[in-house]
């Protein structure tokens, strides 16, 4: 063809799309982008994300400094386009920002959506679950931890016993072997549990969450697994999700 000439042909639109859920991820979480699709991918759902700066140490104030980027950030998820659910993946980020916070500034640009984050999600897996003691295992440093551990006893949890990997940086938990996961949860006291609670998106447990589960006989509630579960749940996808423990499974 010598010269330009374009056939053209009439668009054929869906009826219908899938349920969207918006995934904000810290720039530095190596994890939950991949346990997210790790789950999701066979259910019929969207996922789209966009990352919010986040510097690391891991510490109170590198945490509140993402508060002001979260309605940009947001927004720059399908702008203009109607989200049904935004989940914001930072564990610890949450309880320091506050979760009320954090859905009255992703509402500022997306008032339509359902916002959870990690800690949300877990303390309703708790309820779903009837959990009322656990064990607490988290990668994070001493302060941090001393965070989570006040925010779960406000929230009438009984903590048996709170462990930690004591890393600083994303890209240290990232790295963490799952099965030195698998090997500390085996070894932490758990006769007087109901299941164990392993905090942090960029901790890397999910692929093995099942095989812990059937080891110990208890419930594990993970940031990611727990986030993945309010999510899929809140835009109708209700069905049993077998492989990623018990949570997953209730329908």
């Amino acid at each position: 063809m010598h010269e330009f000439k374009q056939n053209s042909y009439e668009a054929k639109f869906l009826q219908s799309s899938l349920p969207k859920i918006g995934l904000i991820a810290l720039s530095t979480d190596l994890t939950i982008e991949q346990d997210f699709s790790r789950i999701c991918r066979d259910h019929n759902v969207d996922i789209y994300v966009n990352r919010i700066p986040f510097l690391n140490p891991l510490n109170h104030e590198n945490y509140l400094k993402m508060k002001n980027h979260l309605p940009d950030i947001a927004k720059n998820i399908l702008p203009g386009e109607n989200i049904n659910c935004i989940a914001y993946g930072c564990t610890s980020g949450s309880i320091a920002i506050g979760e009320d916070i954090i859905a009255n500034e992703i509402h500022k640009s997306k008032p339509n959506a359902y916002v959870t984050t990690p800690i949300t999600a877990a303390i309703k897996a708790f309820t779903k679950l009837n959990i009322k003691r656990i064990a607490v295992l988290t990668p994070y440093p001493a302060e941090v931890n001393k965070t989570v551990f006040d925010y779960l006893k406000r929230h009438h949890m009984e903590i048996i016993n709170f462990n930690s990997f004591n890393l600083k940086y994303d890209s240290e938990i990232a790295n963490v072997d799952p099965q030195s996961v698998f090997e500390t949860v085996k070894s932490l006291d758990l006769g007087n549990c109901d299941a164990v609670f392993v905090s942090c998106t960029a901790l890397r447990i999910v692929e093995i969450l099942q095989s812990i589960e059937d080891f110990i006989n208890k419930p594990i509630i993970s940031s990611n697994q727990a986030i993945i579960w309010d999510s899929l749940r809140s835009v109708n996808v209700n069905n049993s999700i077998v492989g990623y423990g018990k949570l997953l499974e209730q329908v």
